[in-house]
């Protein structure tokens, strides 16, 4: 049976999964009814202006006080937090095959791979960009992330990811985020699973601007989804974990942590479908820049500068007249790691794959590749329909810094740089070819 959710950007909820369980008309009773426990969520600062502040009140069974026991320090070596300085990391324009799923058993947590790293966890500035590859449900496992809200991207496999305030069942072509701090767990529908995540230690996602487009397009608020309140009730021992200050605890209850029968609020878990997606771009000349592709944004204290920006490059129409289509050549100050869920991107038809990545930093140049300059450059300029394709981007303005995994892995296209080498000087001094 299809889960129920609810809708709207950044709204105000409330939900119950027992009927009167949500306080009327106040926050902290003397005594909930149900017995249950009264606990406010805070993913910003109380006093933190209206237009951002993000709290929410959870009425669960036991106080999250109760799902902490000693912590003991684990090891995740393949989990990497900013800053991540590998010493001897090469520079350059960098490509990867696509992660091999695990042979082991491999929960999602257990299954992270870091492949760049920016900023600094401890500041909370920054980001991490993640692979996860995963073949096993975390059944009595859980998982918290102090450092930052996490962006799921699957590229294979579905996700059904429980938290503390609900259920949301995700696919290719769907995205998620899990709020900072928040308990969660996770179970593969398909068996198997692969996807990227995006860890953001700064300000949290928010929907960009719009400016001139006005009040519509882009992402519409009314097509994210929360979902409503679902509980364990489970007596069994449980592991939970947490990532707190780049280092990994782990502790050990008797009871599931995921026991909140009603919430109100807007810090909450919500999900996306990219299909939704109402691109923009040009009817006239030109190719716009990648900005006109932002899904969610999470702002630093420059205007109009991003701690981290999600692009994606969806199915769309191109109809330019005497113009060259694909994105152009170009160096900035953003660093772009790049993934592709399915499909081919336009730019890179060849050698970059659905589950694969590419990575360009700040300042250095990048673009299409020969193949697809020559084509673009000589192909008829009729309306043109790019299907079957979903490109993403993870944009920072902080310089992406590749792990010791990633430089290292077998994955790696050592010979990356060389497909701008058909790139031939034209220039003969005469104007000949100008239309």
């Amino acid at each position: 049976m299809a889960l129920a959710y609810m809708t709207g950007f950044n709204n105000e909820f409330e939900t119950e999964a027992l009927p009167g369980a949500l306080p009327e008309g106040r926050n902290s009773p003397q005594k909930c009814v149900y017995g249950l426990y009264a606990e406010q969520f805070s993913g910003t600062a109380f006093t933190a202006p209206n237009a951002t502040n993000a709290r929410s009140w959870l009425y669960r069974m036991r106080p999250s006080v109760r799902h902490v026991r000693h912590f003991t320090s684990v090891d995740r070596p393949l989990w990497n937090s900013a800053p991540a300085v590998y010493e001897d990391a090469p520079l350059g324009q960098f490509r990867w095959n696509p992660i091999p799923l695990p042979e082991d058993t491999t929960t999602f947590i257990a299954g992270m791979r870091t492949i760049t790293t920016a900023g600094s966890v401890l500041s909370q500035a920054g980001m991490a960009a993640h692979i996860y590859v995963a073949n096993s449900d975390m059944t009595n496992d859980y998982f918290f992330n102090a450092d930052g809200e996490m962006l799921l991207v699957p590229e294979m496999g579905r996700l059904r990811v429980i938290t503390e305030l609900g259920i949301l069942e995700m696919e290719p072509l769907e995205i998620c985020v899990l709020p900072r701090g928040m308990m969660f767990r996770v179970e593969l529908m398909d068996g198997k699973a692969r996807g990227y995540i995006c860890e953001n230690y700064g300000p949290r996602l928010t929907l960009p601007e719009r400016g001139p487009i006005g009040a519509n397009g882009l992402a519409n608020p009314r097509d994210f989804q929360y979902p409503v309140a679902a509980y364990e009730e489970k007596e069994t021992p449980c592991r939970i974990e947490t990532k707190w200050g780049g280092k990994f605890y782990v502790t050990e209850i008797e009871h599931s942590p995921l026991d909140v029968v009603a919430w109100h609020g807007n810090y909450a878990p919500y999900k996306y479908d990219l299909r939704h997606y109402n691109t923009i771009g040009s009817i006239s000349f030109d190719h716009p820049d990648p900005s006109i592709f932002t899904v969610l944004t999470a702002p630093t204290g420059e205007p109009g500068t991003a701690n981290i920006d999600l692009a994606i490059f969806p199915p769309r129409w191109l109809v330019a007249e005497d113009t060259f289509r694909p994105p152009w050549y170009h160096r900035n100050i953003m660093s772009e790691f790049m993934g592709l869920i399915q499909g081919q991107y336009d730019a890179k038809e060849e050698g970059f794959v659905p589950g694969g990545i590419s990575l360009h930093n700040m300042m250095l140049p990048h673009g299409p590749d020969t193949f697809g300059f020559e084509k673009a450059s000589n192909a008829t300029l009729a309306p043109q329909k790019l299907d079957d394709t979903m490109a993403f981007m993870f944009e920072t303005r902080l310089p992406q810094l590749v792990t010791e995994f990633a430089a290292h892995h077998d994955s790696l296209q050592k010979n990356y740089i060389n497909c701008w080498d058909g790139l031939e000087k034209k220039f003969n001094g005469t104007i000949e070819g100008k239309k």
